[in-house]
C-alpha cells in the first residue's frame, strides 16, 4: 500500500487526536489521551499519510543516549495489517540509529491481561523483533505493564 511517512510539524497534533480517539479499545482513558497530546508536541513524531489524510502516527521518547521508546503508536483500524506499523518501526529504527541510540523499547499489556486487542499488539511487536523483558505493576496504576526491547 502506498503511503508517505513524514515528521509531524508543530501545531499538527490535532491529526493525532483524531486517530487516538478512533481507537478506544487501546486508548480509552481520557487523562491518558490528554497527556499523549501534550507530549506529542514536544517529542519526535512520525505521521503516515494516505491520499493527504493521516492514517497513523508514532511518537518516540528518548530516555538517554542509548535508549528510546515507542511512546505511542496508533494506526486507524482500516489500515491495520497494511504495512503502516512496520514502516513506522523501520523509520524509527533508522532515525534512532542515525542518532546513536542502541536500544528501542515499548511498553504494552502483558499476557496476564486478558484483552484480545493487546494480543494483536504483542504479536506485532514480536514480529518486529522485540523481546519481553519483564512485567511491572508499578508503572501504570494497578495494571501490569510488559516491557519489551530490541537492539538496533
Amino acid at each position: 500500500m502506498n503511503f508517505l511517512i513524514k515528521k509531524l510539524a508543530p501545531g499538527e497534533r490535532s491529526v493525532c487526536e483524531e486517530i487516538l480517539r478512533s481507537l478506544p479499545q487501546w486508548f480509552g482513558i481520557e487523562s491518558a489521551i490528554i497527556q499523549y497530546l501534550e507530549d506529542i508536541e514536544q517529542l519526535p513524531t512520525f505521521v503516515a499519510m494516505k491520499d493527504n489524510k493521516a492514517v497513523g502516527f508514532l511518537t518516540i521518547k528518548q530516555h538517554n543516549q542509548f535508549s528510546a521508546e515507542i511512546y505511542v503508536m496508533c494506526v486507524l483500524p482500516q489500515f491495520h495489517r497494511k504495512g503502516v506499523g512496520t514502516s513506522f518501526i523501520e523509520k524509527t529504527e533508522k532515525f534512532l540509529k542515525e542518532n546513536g541510540v542502541e536500544y528501542l523499547q515499548v511498553k504494552t499489556l502483558g499476557k496476564s491481561h486478558p484483552d484480545k486487542h493487546y494480543v494483536l499488539t504483542r504479536n506485532f511487536y514480536f514480529k518486529m523483533g522485540f523481546k519481553p523483558i519483564e512485567e511491572f505493576y508499578q508503572i501504570w496504576q494497578d495494571i501490569q505493564c510488559l516491557l519489551m526491547i530490541k537492539t538496533l
